[in-house]
């Protein structure tokens, strides 16, 4: 059923005020989830780039937390810019038909809409971005003048600075509609948005590529499990809508209209799920991979459902209910009921404050270094609003951001508080719990860290005798702005260099390698290479060789690229 254009603006008005205000709250009174966390250590150290995205989720961070240190403040653009993307994708759908009760009860039913109504990660900007896509491009389909150029041009940077998934955006949106690249518009929205984004390229250049090194090289695939497909496909119904999602797909893929943008739409529908379908084979889809498909899931459904006319008084009640649970979940991230944080799926968005506070109160004023991940640290340092926490990126875990940014040279010789998952086997050592968690804490007299040393060699071309030792040679880089020397005395915490093997993403093993490395001296900013003697893995197959340095009393941090080697 159509509406007045007054009524329906005051329907929609009081909408946007309604899903701002709760947004609000939400984003006030449930805690932070570690990835945001990490993602405010972005804001404290702006740059054009950062190991596992770009900066565009930092810039959403900054405004807010310079108003107010707080959950809200961290959340508070993004919980903006979500009311901004609900009103622009309604200009979008509206275009079809006036029907803003339709709209309203659909947009409310997509659960993942609501989740980044307030939780900031670089899904946040990506999401609000890519509506601004589908609003840009299609008014540009329709007249190429001079401000759509500008401003797609503008909003592709955005995209793109957002998170490298908004590349499949524009693939899929210039696969839909090939006449596009005879406009001669369309090439200079290309180089346009091409020179706004050659900053971060060149951060990536100094920076040796990190990012593409992670994404497409280190992680490794993993053997299928016939669960990580059927994962997937279920959790794109429930972030959809839980009780709903299925309907919605449903509709999207009866749309009976057909034109260049909802060709468009169509095919960014279908291209990310199948992408994402496909990717499964190489190890498991987070559900949110997919949230660039949700828009155009949202507007091809509304148009299906606003040329029927009225809903089913059934399908009505099942959408009613389907929001009403997606709004109990929400109370219950901040009105936590008893075991509700020990749950895997909610469980880090709880228990972090005290802890923090916990582990601050033990440390005083003295650098803290967590061993684990870079979860923990980021939540010690928000929580404390500080930078003396440092993730210390094990070999068994993977290389994030704390490998770029200057606080492991800040901590270097220094008194530590050192807290680990694992028990250091001392009397002194503190108990600490998170939730269920336990972590352990002790004070160490001198820190001593390689964790930016760079371990290299050439890739191997012929195979490796199992079990047998082999001969290499490494070349040692010191990228800090003293000399390193790898020196063991009874001044200072030992050292050694190790080598690990890697068989389908996990570690088998770390051995102390044969070398003089304990007698190397290095200057600043300088390159050395020395002969190591290693022993390959008893069992034939393909490997990858990994390189340590180990300092007590830490597990050791990943030096080097996975090297792929042969075994015979």
């Amino acid at each position: 059923m159509l509406q007045k254009t007054g009524s329906s603006d005051k329907l929609l008005y009081w909408f946007l005020s309604v899903w701002t205000a709760l947004n609000l709250v939400q984003a006030s009174f449930t805690g932070l989830h570690a990835d945001e966390a990490y993602y405010w250590l972005y804001a404290k150290f702006l740059d054009w780039g950062y190991f596992d995205h770009p900066p565009m989720v930092a810039l959403f961070i900054r405004p807010g937390d310079l108003l107010s240190h707080s959950t809200l403040g961290l959340r508070l653009l993004t919980v903006i810019a979500s009311t901004l993307g609900v009103y622009i994708l309604w200009l979008v759908a509206k275009k079809y038909s006036d029907n803003i009760r339709l709209y309203i009860l659909l947009c409310s039913s997509v659960f993942i809409f609501q989740a980044y109504g307030f939780i900031t990660t670089p899904d946040s900007p990506l999401l609000f971005f890519g509506i601004l896509f589908l609003y840009g491009y299609q008014r540009y389909t329709e007249n190429d003048k001079p401000k759509w150029i500008i401003f797609l041009s503008l909003i592709i940077a955005g995209l793109l600075y957002s998170k490298y998934h908004g590349v499949l955006l524009l693939a899929f949106s210039i696969l839909s509609n090939w006449k596009l690249l005879r406009r001669p518009s369309f090439w200079l929205i290309v180089a346009l948005s091409g020179l706004l984004f050659a900053p971060h390229i060149y951060w990536q250049y100094q920076n040796d590529f990190p990012s593409v090194y992670y994404h497409l090289f280190e992680r490794s695939a993993k053997p299928y499990r016939l669960e990580y497909t059927t994962d997937f496909l279920l959790s794109q119904i429930i972030v959809a809508g839980p009780l709903i999602g299925w309907f919605l797909y449903r509709s999207a893929a009866g749309i009976r209209q057909s034109d260049t943008f909802i060709r468009m739409l169509k095919f960014n529908l279908y291209g990310f799920l199948l992408f994402f379908l496909l990717s499964t084979f190489k190890g498991r889809v987070e559900p949110h991979w997919t949230l660039l498909a949700f828009p155009p899931l949202l507007i091809l459904a509304y148009v299906t459902l606003a040329k029927l006319g009225e809903l089913k008084p059934w399908i009505k009640k099942l959408a009613y209910t389907n929001i009403a649970l997606i709004l109990l979940v929400r109370l219950l991230f901040i009105f936590t009921l008893p075991g509700i944080s020990d749950i895997q799926f909610v469980s880090g968005f709880f228990n972090s404050k005290p802890w923090a506070r916990e582990v601050k109160e033990k440390a005083g004023d003295k650098y803290v270094v967590l061993q684990g991940g870079f979860q923990e640290a980021s939540l010690y340092n928000f929580y404390n609003n500080t930078t003396k926490g440092f993730a210390y990126d094990s070999r068994y875990y993977r290389k994030t951001q704390y490998d770029i940014w200057p606080l492991e040279d800040s901590l270097q010789h220094k008194s530590a508080y050192f807290v680990s998952y694992i028990s250091h086997g001392t009397e002194e050592q503190d108990t600490i719990y998170k939730g269920s968690e336990v972590f352990y804490g002790r004070n160490i007299g001198e820190v001593r860290l390689y964790q930016k040393v760079q371990i290299s060699m050439q890739a191997f071309t012929d195979t490796w005798k199992a079990g047998g030792l082999r001969s290499v040679m490494v070349k040692i880089y010191n990228p800090y702005s003293e000399t390193i020397n790898f020196e063991n005395n009874a001044t200072k915490p030992k050292c050694f260099l190790e080598y690990g093997f890697v068989k389908d993403g996990k570690v088998l093993y770390y051995n102390k390698a044969i070398s003089k490395f304990n007698k190397m001296s290095i200057a600043a900013k300088s390159t050395a290479s020395i002969p190591v003697i290693i022993r390959p893995p008893a069992a034939s197959g393909t490997y990858e060789l990994i390189f340590s340095i180990r300092t007590e009393p830490f597990s050791g941090s990943r030096n080097s690229k996975a090297i792929p080697v042969t075994i015979n």
